[in-house]
């Protein structure tokens, strides 16, 4: 744990004082990695709470100040796309849920603030998918995807429809049934997430119960192929833990929903990476709960070797190290998510795709 928590980057999350000390050159290594993982918000927001931002370099300030107006003006886009959201999904009659970045916007927790956004995320009842598909293509909602297979493969395996790009707003939508594919080794029921779902003041929306949240948010981070988020959705849960952790209820709660979810062994590895790499773990009993949630040895001793580099940005003599550990979390993540044979199929059509779209014009 001692050598991640020397790492800059943790180091300025954990402890924002370390920051005034860097020296330029070091600064020169850390922003780029702040910034492919969408922390450079966080530095700022960090180094303006422990009343340091003055003593930063100013080319330092300068990019740090820019990724906090890009994230206050996405955050800003987001509030107003949810509104717009709202309005349109109206006519549905059904429940519509907000997760991920959404959720923790529109309940204004700490996680949103200086986080920036790709898209929204919402979840409807099965039973009311096409239904919610036919609204927001009226209200000028389009499918990116446009390849046969590829609606195909969202249609039928996935837990999704695929994402829609708005005509006029540009955002971008996931509309989700379940928060894992149907085809996932892991099968955590929706009704059971609908049954435990809290309301929004002032909001028809609704939101997963604090548990149902740090749950989703785990399976998401070791099983969604995107590596160089995975910082970024490891400080999530660590914040999730520390807010919903001052209450003693919820870390036995937080155990039962992981059990009767089929979460467990995301649960797992969540607070066993956030203890190893962050240094914050959860009460002992839990810890000591949690550890028979666990693999055997050998598969804990394989992830500890990969995901401690794909988790952290890499520095430039750092990438051949990480490039192997991607992968294997990458094939790892598909594993989990698909069937062997779909699996093959699916990653033999996307690598012939690659193919095509490399060769050169006219040959």
């Amino acid at each position: 744990m001692g050598s991640f928590r020397r790492d800059p980057l943790i180091e300025g999350l954990l402890r924002p004082k370390t920051m005034a000390s860097l020296a330029l050159a070091e600064w020169d290594r850390l922003l780029p990695r702040a910034r492919v993982a969408e922390l450079l918000p966080r530095l700022a927001i960090a180094a303006q709470r422990e009343g340091i931002f003055d003593r930063l370099p100013e080319p330092v300030a300068k990019h740090l100040t820019t990724g906090l107006a890009l994230a206050g003006a996405q955050r800003r886009v987001a509030e107003w796309e949810l509104h717009c959201l709202e309005r349109e999904l109206a006519p549905l009659g059904a429940p519509v849920m907000l997760l991920k970045g959404a959720a923790y916007v529109a309940a204004r927790l700490p996680m949103a603030e200086g986080r920036l956004f790709g898209d929204v995320d919402i979840m409807v009842p099965e039973a009311n998918l096409e239904r919610a598909q036919s609204i927001l293509l009226d209200a000028g909602w389009l499918f990116e995807e446009s390849e046969e297979y590829d609606r195909r493969y969202y249609l039928r395996w996935m837990h999704e429809l695929p994402p829609l790009r708005h005509s006029g707003r540009g955002s971008v939508l996931d509309v989700h049934h379940a928060i894992l594919p149907r085809t996932s080794r892991l099968k955590p029921e929706s009704a059971r997430l609908w049954a435990q779902a809290r309301p929004l003041a002032g909001s028809s929306f609704v939101v997963p119960c604090p548990a149902d949240m740090l749950l989703h948010s785990a399976a998401h981070l070791f099983q969604d192929g995107d590596m160089d988020l995975m910082l970024r959705d490891l400080l999530d849960i660590h914040d999730m833990a520390e807010l919903f952790g001052k209450e003693p209820e919820f870390w036995p709660e937080l155990i039962s929903r992981a059990e009767e979810l089929d979460l467990a062994r995301p649960l797992f590895y969540a607070m066993r990476y956030r203890e190893r790499i962050l240094g914050a773990g959860p009460p002992t009993a839990v810890a000591t709960r949690l550890g028979g949630k666990g693999p055997g040895r050998l598969a804990r001793a394989v992830m500890d070797r990969a995901v401690p580099p794909v988790l952290l940005p890499p520095t430039h003599d750092q990438g051949r190290l990480r490039r192997p550990a991607a992968l294997f979390l990458y094939v790892r993540s598909h594993w989990l998510r698909m069937p062997p044979l779909l699996l093959a199929s699916h990653l033999a059509r996307k690598s012939l795709r690659r193919l095509r779209m490399a060769e050169p014009e006219g040959e």
